[in-house]
């Protein structure tokens, strides 16, 4: 007995220790978490400096992993975020939320899941290099706002996504989006952020309705603008701008007068000069353009004054979107009053402006100048390179506009899988809770073939899927091989036709030489000599208008005629080594035209940045592996300071993604090595 009530009390005092022990841990813990709590706070004191505010986020960051705590961890790693995002850390900012991502999944916090793809997307869109991944990311977080009712949210994201669209030219896309943008703001209340957003949604469907040549509709969303900017407390920037947008669509639809009288009414502003004056330059070259094309409505002296004075405060200000504007203008002015020389040097002038700052649109008119200012040779060489880059832009506007219809279609599908497993899991556990004593086993084989019809779905799925791809590729061939007869037929026409004329032609000429006088036959000869010129320059557009880049087997040829025609223009001198073991008809159109734009690339930076006198480009094949080097005797850089050029960062993209590796090797003054292994699929 009285073993037993030792024995007891022994049990007590376990129980108490345990107790003890058990609450010394939670209180621990809660202190942590009552330390968490007061650095966030901290954090969020915006009269510190910006490096303070983020030492104590991350010293609460780390209390938040020691704690264990996934829901205080996910808000210390929201805070933080905002603070990178305010130092412009975007490194760390991606970094971040892609960990908030992953926990705010484990935690199924939806919320937290659409900010956190919310903000992966603005890293993407702000970089402004990988405009699908945002527009993904934007996807995915507009459909958890919707699910949410979270409209303001929503509204962001759909702005962000038509802007996305409209920047890659998907123009029905964008407007899509922007629309419905416009519906969901209706019904939040009228702030100033918000009369903003309604602003710009309004100017962006007008600026969208004009390049789709709808000037009826891009006039009534423009007019819409420009009422908004009434009800704005600072709107006068974007009343300037609405007027500036409206009389751009007039004067595109032809009514000069109307667009002249906008333009002047802008420029008339009080102090307009000191408020933008970047803008004031451009109203100024808009008067001047548009007062050109009033046929004898002008005078010349006057108009070039403009014109002259837009340029000067535009290179005085060095911004060079709107001296590239005032440069084409002023060309088509020139050119309009038959002032050859002029209008040659600033069409040449803005030709170099356009590719300087990628403006495709305007580069193209400038070429288009060119040709018309410039003598035959040059005249088709500039024709040459304005159907390239037209067939380019083409090509990638079909590819964006797919890629987005792609992307929705592919968020929407996941969000339809996604629901009809929850609506089985929920049947399902309901089904389980209530059959779970006396149907165990019954339960498990339903579950198992539950598991086994969502398999086989699956399957059959991507069977679909597959042959969806398939076919695509089967009609994009059928495209690519009717473009390719088409240029042939265009080739043998050239040839055939126009050469075996001028070849008669000179034969006939030629037999003229045995007419009487010297000076007679020089001028024959020197006949003779141009038609042969002639000959020359139609058997060579034969010739490129005849080759096709994927078309395999002269792969090495054109890569030789890039080398050879831009070391030239560089003034390089290169050597090109390459072996006969790659079967280059069998290796992907995807990997040659990588292959083509690194090299490219190469030789452009090259000759920017290495001051070289010569290059050096190899391609072997080394263990089914397509092994290419590229290497100069130029200056040389530092590999660690300038892994963030656009240059280095296009030849990483590319070889990426081919699934290669590439290494850069420089030293100062010894020049530089760009090593490629990419793999080679027979």
């Amino acid at each position: 007995m009285i073993q037993s009530i030792k024995s007891k009390r022994l049990f007590q005092k376990f129980l108490i220790l345990i107790f003890l022990v058990c609450s010394s841990l939670q209180s621990q813990n809660d202190s942590k978490i009552d330390s968490i709590s007061i650095y966030l706070d901290l954090a969020k004191d915006n009269s510190k400096s910006i490096d303070e505010l983020l030492t104590i986020a991350k010293r609460a960051q780390q209390l938040s992993y020691i704690s264990d705590n996934d829901s205080i961890l996910l808000k210390s790693n929201r805070v933080l975020s905002s603070l990178y995002l305010r130092s412009d850390n975007y490194k760390d900012f991606k970094s971040i939320n892609f960990e908030n991502l992953e926990l705010s999944r484990k935690l199924d916090d939806s919320l937290d899941i659409a900010i956190s793809f919310h903000n992966i997307a603005w890293y993407y869109h702000h970089n402004r290099t990988q405009n699908d991944s945002a527009y993904y990311y934007y996807s995915n977080a507009v459909e958890i706002y919707d699910l949410l009712g979270d409209t303001k949210r929503q509204v962001g994201a759909l702005v962000n996504m038509a802007d996305i669209q409209e920047t890659e030219k998907d123009y029905i896309g964008a407007e899509d989006n922007a629309i419905k943008a416009l519906k969901l703001l209706n019904n939040l209340p009228n702030t100033e952020a918000n009369i903003i957003t309604s602003w710009n949604l309004n100017n962006l469907i007008g600026v969208i309705s004009v390049k789709l040549k709808l000037y009826d509709k891009s006039i009534e969303y423009h007019e819409k603008a420009l009422d908004i900017t009434n009800k704005m407390s600072e709107g006068l920037l974007n009343r300037l701008s609405s007027k500036n947008n409206l009389a751009f669509v007039y004067k595109e639809k032809g009514d000069l007068r109307t667009a002249l009288t906008l333009y002047e009414n802008v420029l008339n502003t009080p102090n307009f000069y000191n408020l933008d004056p970047v803008f004031y330059a451009l109203t100024l070259d808009n008067i001047a353009y548009t007062k050109s094309l009033l046929t004898g409505d002008f005078n010349k002296e006057d108009l070039e004054n403009m014109f002259l004075k837009a340029y000067k405060i535009s290179d005085s200000l060095k911004d060079p979107i709107t001296k590239l504007a005032v440069t084409i203008d002023l060309s088509k002015f020139y050119k309009s009053i038959n002032q050859k020389n002029n209008s040659l040097n600033f069409a040449k002038e803005s030709y170099k402006l356009a590719k300087e700052t990628s403006s495709n649109d305007i580069l193209l008119e400038s070429m288009l100048l060119l040709t018309e200012l410039t003598d035959s040779l040059e005249s088709k060489e500039y024709l040459n390179e304005y159907l390239k880059l037209n067939d380019s832009l083409i090509t990638n506007e079909r590819t964006a506009r797919n890629k987005f219809a792609r992307i929705k279609f592919e968020t929407d599908e996941i969000e339809k899988e996604n629901e009809r497993i929850s609506r089985e899991k929920m049947w399902l556990s309901i089904v389980s809770v209530v059959l779970l004593v006396t149907l165990f086993l019954l339960y498990i084989i339903i579950s198992q073939r539950a598991k086994n019809k969502e398999l086989k779905f699956k399957q059959v799925q991507q069977e679909a899927n597959e042959e969806i791809y398939n076919l695509m590729l089967s009609q994009q061939e059928k495209v690519d091989e009717a473009r390719a007869g088409e240029k042939k037929r265009i080739s043998e026409e050239l040839h055939d036709g126009i050469l075996g004329r001028l070849f008669g032609t000179r034969l006939s000429l030629d037999s003229l030489n045995f007419s009487e006088g010297k000076e007679a036959m020089m001028n024959r000869a020197q006949y003779i000599k141009e038609l042969m010129t002639i000959e020359q320059d139609i058997r060579k557009i034969s010739h490129d208008l005849n080759t096709d880049f994927v078309s395999g087997s002269g792969f090495i040829d054109i890569l030789t005629e890039l080398i050879d025609k831009q070391t030239h223009a560089y003034q390089l001198n290169y050597q090109f080594d390459h072996t006969d073991d790659v079967n280059w008809e069998n290796v992907s159109n995807k990997t040659k035209i990588n292959i083509y734009r690194i090299i490219q690339e190469s030789l452009q930076n090259i000759y920017k940045h290495a001051e070289a006198k010569i290059v050096k480009i190899s391609i072997e094949l080394k263990n089914d592996v397509i092994c290419m080097s590229i290497l100069d005797d130029g200056k040389g850089f530092d590999t660690n300071k300038s892994k963030k050029g656009i240059g280095l960062k296009n030849i990483n993209s590319r070889v990426n993604e081919l699934n290669g590796n590439v290494r850069f090797e420089s030293e100062i003054n010894k020049g530089t090595s760009i090593i490629i292994d990419i793999p080679y699929e027979n």
